[in-house]
């Protein structure tokens, strides 16, 4: 199986032949372990190599062990700084994620009807909330959907599955570092903020990498008119002959977008057919604010940035031809998922949320503003990736009572909140003790808390210097929150 590379792609130029290539498959989480199945009968060899994995057949590989090598297949967790990728560029040895790995072998639908089309998101925030809406839009409008990618199923699994139509493709700016030939049938950039830049390196190259989501994309790339920079990827992209820009909008949408008016979703740009122009004036009903009514926070409102998702999925939705009574069948079907501003218990007039899932500064940001003045203990930490939050707390500040500090790398947090909110306490949780870390931030916060208030964890960084998991964080909140007696 030949597979030619494009020539974006670093200067490299030239053709893997699978079946008589040596393929190294550097990291193996969940997406390594799905490359190296699917390579494994199509490769002539396969060598993985991961550290922290037992079975890998080899720990590290430097500039010799890579002779002989005609391509690495990364995991997103791995630098592109790392020796074994510096050293791949350096022998022309093409590196590709297991997303571009999935877009070469991607197989005919069942009935020879071509490969599966992709409508892929990406973003700062609201990547997996949006990815999940598409994929239950999808499948009320008769579709066999997969939500894939970054959330669910590994993309190269899908992608070899004839019997699925369409992918509902969830993807991180790790995975599209290293994704050179996907053109997606339409594509969103949802939001873009200040977030893995120790990874990036800087601001201008992980916006880089979310705007590889447009390249080649055959009928809409979808943005936030909202968002500068998202506008800017689309006007930046080399797209198919025919493909538009469409805006997204929380207010009154202009030809070419989609909004709200008066509580109701509405679509401005998939509404008529291209030869009607006496429609373009239109807008077709999609979906309303209540029909989103499982996202509302204690308060009973729906969140901007819910009512943002879902028009981000409902236009990826249109652009693959869904009518618009799927629209809003697919989101009225659709759950949230765990630790996402979930109410998980209530102690003396306190209401508990679990935002686990707010892994940065913009998904906090969001996350605090759903809520009243002066009514949230925020619990915040975590990995903080390089980032800084003067302009978080700039932003939430009015929205807090208290602060309570988790993680070892506090000292960003607490720095912003001195600066920007001297007048709100803070207690900082000694992260020495990592097993209890989460039961003394809860009593801290039940103390600093009154009744009507909301205890909040939205950390705004990453979870694993005290948990495995974001997941975990967000089950730990909560079974803490719930042990809580009453008084």
């Amino acid at each position: 199986m030949a597979l030619p590379l494009v020539g974006e792609e670093r200067g490299v130029s030239r053709t893997v032949d699978l079946a008589s290539a040596t393929v190294v498959v550097a990291g193996l989480g969940v997406s390594g372990r799905a490359a190296e199945r699917a390579l494994r009968p199509r490769a002539r060899r396969v060598v993985t190599v991961d550290r922290d994995v037992p079975d890998a057949d080899a720990a590290d590989l430097d500039a010799t062990g890579l002779e002989g090598v005609d391509l690495v297949v990364v995991s997103p967790g791995w630098r592109p700084t790392t020796p074994l990728l510096v050293a791949a560029r350096e022998a022309g040895v093409p590196v590709w994620s297991e997303v571009e790995l999935a877009w070469r072998l991607r197989v005919e639908r069942s009935g020879g009807r071509g490969p599966a089309p992709w409508l892929a998101v990406t973003g700062t925030n609201g990547k997996t909330t949006t990815v999940e809406m598409l994929a239950s839009i999808l499948t009320a409008a008769g579709l066999r959907a997969a939500a894939v990618g970054n959330v669910g199923t590994p993309v190269v699994e899908a992608a070899l599955d004839p019997e699925t139509d369409v992918l509902a493709v969830e993807l991180s700016s790790f995975q599209l570092h290293h994704t050179h030939s996907m053109a997606v049938l339409a594509g969103a950039v949802l939001n873009v903020a200040a977030d893995h830049l120790d990874w990036h390196g800087s601001f201008e190259a992980y916006a880089a990498d979310k705007g590889r989501i447009f390249a080649g994309a055959e009928v809409a790339c979808v943005y936030s008119v909202a968002d500068a920079t998202t506008e800017r990827l689309v006007r930046e992209a080399d797209v198919a002959e025919g493909a538009r820009a469409v805006g997204l909008t929380n207010g009154v949408p202009g030809p070419s977008q989609l909004g709200v008016v008066e509580g109701v979703l509405v679509d401005r740009a998939f509404h008529a057919p291209a030869d009607d122009p006496a429609r373009a004036g239109h807008a077709e009903e999609l979906a309303t604010i209540d029909d989103l009514a499982r996202f509302a926070n204690v308060d009973g409102d729906v969140p901007a940035h819910a009512v943002s998702n879902a028009l981000a999925a409902a236009a990826l939705a249109r652009a693959a031809g869904v009518p618009a009574s799927a629209v809003r069948e697919g989101l009225r079907a659709y759950a949230p998922g765990e630790h996402r501003i979930a109410r998980v218990a209530q102690v003396d007039d306190v209401s508990y949320v679990d935002d686990s899932k707010a892994t940065n500064a913009h998904a906090a940001r969001a996350s605090l503003l759903s809520f009243a003045a002066g009514s949230v203990v925020w619990i915040a930490g975590g990995l903080a990736k390089g980032a800084t939050f003067d302009d978080l707390v700039l932003a939430v500040a009015d929205r807090l009572r208290a602060v309570v500090l988790i993680g070892v790398d506090a000292a960003p947090f607490a720095d912003a909140l001195a600066r920007h909110a001297p007048q709100v306490p803070v207690f900082r949780v000694d992260p020495g003790e990592t097993g209890s870390v989460m039961r003394r931030a809860v009593e801290a916060a039940r103390t600093l808390a009154a009744a009507g208030d909301t205890v909040l964890l939205a950390p705004a960084g990453a979870s694993m210097d005290q948990f495995r998991s974001y997941a975990e964080r967000g089950e730990s909140f909560a079974s803490c929150a719930r042990a809580l007696p009453d008084a």
